[in-house]
């Protein structure tokens, strides 16, 4: 797929552009798919620091579109966003140089005007901030640049795009009969509290530092996708924004938010636990996760800091009574130092993946009904039993069963707990999420009266 990069100087409306051109021609499922693609914005420099991608869907076709850190930005993170920056291009068909339409050309300007110069690589000059045609008569000065005639665009008043999209596939390399297969990868969300180790275990994985890691809390500021590929499997990985109960900015709340929409997202998440700092807020990310019908693998981070068996036997015994409520999930220990379970983790991870979509037969549910009926008592009330009459499978992910009977109300607490232990243990999926609905015999499709779930 081609690649188009967006690079320029901190708050010239780089992210505001990323946005723009993914939302433009998607389709209204496939925007809300990809929400969490589009990258935080906010009128203060800085906000993105590590690479973002995501696809743009046009009538040319398809290209992936690298949104970046700000270039010269003067702070501690200048170096390494650098460094990125100059490895997204390598691998680029185009850039595109974001600069200020509203504002005089300055010093970082000309200097990101020198770097992409040195790059080699085909450059788009884009005005961002047009908002009214009478402005672009004062982008003569930007000539100066070297990369030509700019293309005004305004992302707030959706001006400029069309004729942005055509420039950029004028300048795109032909590619004499590319065919591109769409294969939707399985999409991990990397979640968990403020450096538990989120971005470090990305970068083991990718085994490059794709995402800035640090010890200062919050250095990851929005979700960051990257797409690779493992044991015959496409992957798409999320890290996350730390997610904690009070942010602090409002980027940051921004960020949060991004993070639990990634989750709601997903098709499988895993957890991200320091286990020296496991707590309340790490069960209810795993219940948020399994209420929204996601398989969640709990991944102990920085295993390679036990330096004894006797510590390792002490802090896994702490693990186990804290995790006691979701002891059914698939647990393992990570370092992303000594490359410790990773392989196993994305194996384990594809694993629940095809899980949650496994499909069962009606006539084999019903076997097991037949089973389950005998092995308890059924529900009675006032002389009246609960009867179920017949057991269907209409969804997968989560794996969804619809159970008929004569009258929905008289399934308990319990009856039901013993028919999710049943489908759990006899059905195989007691590490993934699945949902049950009671339904009576002479109702419609549909939640009505005469249905629970």
């Amino acid at each position: 797929m081609y690649r188009v990069v967006i690079v320029g100087r901190p708050n010239v409306g780089k992210s505001s552009l990323f946005n723009k051109l993914l939302g433009l021609r998607a389709a209204p499922e496939k925007a809300a798919k990809a929400g969490s693609q589009f990258a935080v914005v906010a009128d203060v420099p800085g906000v993105t620091r590590d690479l973002k991608e995501g696809v743009v869907e046009s009538e040319q076709g398809r290209f992936k579109l690298v949104d970046t850190g700000g270039l010269w930005s003067g702070d501690v993170w200048e170096k390494k966003i650098k460094q990125k920056v100059e490895r997204a291009i390598a691998d680029a068909d185009l850039v595109l140089f974001a600069v200020d339409g509203r504002s005089d050309i300055v010093t970082a300007d000309l200097e990101v005007a020198d770097f992409l110069r040195r790059q080699g690589k085909p450059v788009l000059l884009v005005a961002t901030k047009i908002d009214d045609p009478k402005h672009e008569a004062y982008l003569g000065s930007f000539y100066a640049l070297g990369f030509g005639e700019p293309v005004p665009t305004s992302a707030a008043h959706s001006r400029g795009f069309d004729e942005l999209l055509e420039r950029i596939w004028a300048l795109l390399p032909i590619r004499q009969g590319e065919s591109e297969p769409e294969v939707v990868p399985i999409r991990l969300a990397i979640v968990g509290r403020p450096n538990a180790g989120k971005s470090s275990l990305l970068n083991a994985i990718l085994g490059e530092e794709r995402v800035i890691v640090s010890e200062i809390p919050g250095t990851t500021r929005d979700s960051i996708d990257v797409e690779f590929d493992y044991g015959g499997s496409r992957f798409l990985l999320v890290d996350t924004a730390g997610i904690r109960k009070r942010p602090e900015t409002g980027v940051e709340e921004q960020a949060i938010v991004r993070a639990h929409q990634a989750i709601r997202d997903a098709d499988v998440v895993l957890l991200v636990i320091d286990p020296k700092e496991l707590g309340d807020h790490e069960l209810k990310l795993a219940n948020e996760a399994l209420e929204a019908g996601k398989p969640v693998i709990l991944t102990i981070t920085k295993w390679d800091l036990i330096e004894t068996k006797e510590e390792a036997r002490r802090v896994r015994a702490d693990l186990a009574l804290k995790l006691s409520h979701v002891q059914h999930l698939p647990l393992l220990y990570v370092s992303s130092v000594t490359k410790q379970n990773l392989h196993k983790l994305l194996s384990e991870a594809a694993r629940l993946y095809e899980l949650a979509r496994v499909r069962f037969e009606t006539a084999e549910l019903n076997r097991w009904l037949s089973v389950w009926s005998t092995q308890t008592l059924l529900p009675n009330f006032k002389g009246k039993p609960l009867k179920l009459f017949f057991l269907t499978q209409p969804e997968v992910a989560p794996p969804t069963f619809v159970f008929f009977c004569n009258h929905p109300e008289f399934v308990t607490r319990a009856f039901e707990g013993f028919l999710r232990n049943r489908i759990g243990e006899d059905l195989g999926l007691r590490e993934i999420p699945f949902r049950m609905v009671f339904r009576g015999r002479r109702e419609q499709p549909g939640k009505g009266a005469g249905e629970r779930e």
